[in-house]
């Protein structure tokens, strides 16, 4: 039996480093798992957009399509964005039956990214306990995304942290200021951003009163782990998009 494609979905940026740190990363896991297509597509500003790449599938003759978006919270892209685009895509490929996937955060997978990235930022492990973190996200207005940032540094802090703080990209230096205001010897920031862009940029900018800044998640192994474990839990059984009437 062949194994569903793959369709890992980002969010796209006129920045070209976001396309190519996607792709790096999908490269990753067509290597981990050659058996599987793997294929990209993008929201906005990058080609292929997910429109597109379901077209070139389902005319190349794939009929299991499992739509993975590669967003880190479960936000507006997530709940309306997405699964607005893949029913509008099942309506014109009747063959072709996608499933979306979970998206990839929490898991204690990413918070191993970040710990990773802090490790090639310089952060030494043996000076954890002095060492405050911001948890530099995206930033939503969605609550459940903003609960789920705020357990991820409670619980990230629970691992011998001195203090990790949520932080989005306008209050990256409010954060870094406070921790210093508590006392906190060191200050590493790291961006819970999985690819380059305006953002991330912005929480580097945020950061220059830090310590140490953390490069973005990326091609990490462990991210492309996690797309490969949420593909797995889609293509053992999640419901199929509902085709437009």
């Amino acid at each position: 039996m062949t194994a569903p494609a793959l369709l890992v979905i980002a969010h796209g940026s006129r920045d070209p480093r976001h396309a190519a740190t996607v792709h790096a990363l999908c490269e990753r896991v067509r290597a981990a798992r050659p058996d599987v297509r793997v294929e990209t597509g993008f929201l906005d500003h990058c080609a292929p957009r997910v429109p597109q790449a379901i077209d070139r599938l389902a005319a190349e003759g794939v009929r299991e399509l499992v739509a993975l978006p590669l967003l880190l919270t479960r936000a507006f892209h997530a709940k309306t964005d997405i699964p607005s685009v893949l029913r509008e895509a099942a309506g014109r490929h009747r063959g072709v039956t996608v499933r979306q996937a979970a998206v990839l955060g929490p898991s204690a997978l990413l918070t191993a990214a970040m710990e990773r990235r802090l490790a090639e930022a310089g952060v030494q492990a043996a000076e954890r306990g002095t060492t405050g973190v911001v948890l530099a996200s995206a930033g939503s207005s969605d609550p459940e995304a903003v609960a789920v940032i705020a357990s991820l540094a409670r619980e990230w802090q629970r691992t011998g942290w001195a203090a990790v703080r949520p932080a989005d990209p306008s209050s990256t230096s409010d954060a870094v200021a406070a921790l210093r205001a508590e006392g906190v010897r060191r200050v590493a920031v790291v961006p819970y951003v999985l690819a380059p862009g305006v953002l991330p940029d912005r929480i580097a900018r945020g950061a220059a009163g830090a310590d140490f800044l953390a490069p973005v998640l990326g091609d990490a192994a462990e991210v492309a782990r996690l797309v490969l474990s949420r593909y797995a839990a889609c293509a053992r059984g999640f419901l199929p998009v509902r085709r437009a009437a």
